[in-house]
């Protein structure tokens, strides 16, 4: 499709810019100037010409994360035993790791005593 073809536009979307359009040389902008912001008004309230096509656009929002698949073998496992074995697979507890404030004084130091040596 060329550049600036409208044929994917349905009637409604091309009467919005026809009006859009008007509104705008009353207010006295240039005829080009008017036609550019028409449609890139009725592009940024539709995502663009709405007629079908035989390809369907996807939209970002729509969008969701596939679901995790079972396998086999926990499928067939009763689930206090799903819980048994999930729980014995855990890893033990983390070590807390220290505040960014004594991290930063501590880094502070380092360069204090470099300087020192220096």
């Amino acid at each position: 499709m060329p550049r600036g073809d409208k044929s994917s536009y349905t009637a409604k979307q091309k009467r919005e810019a026809r009006h859009i359009e008007e509104s705008y040389e009353d207010r006295g902008v240039s005829e080009t100037e008017s036609a550019r912001r028409a449609w890139a008004t009725v592009n940024r309230q539709d995502g663009g010409g709405k007629k079908s096509t035989s390809v369907k656009k996807k939209s970002a929002t729509s969008k969701r994360p596939a679901a995790k698949k079972k396998s086999a073998a926990s499928s067939k496992r009763p689930t206090a035993k799903k819980a048994a074995t999930s729980r014995a697979r855990k890893p033990a507890a983390k070590k807390s790791v220290p505040r960014k404030s004594t991290a930063k004084r501590a880094a502070g130091k380092k360069t204090s005593a470099r300087k020192k040596k220096a």
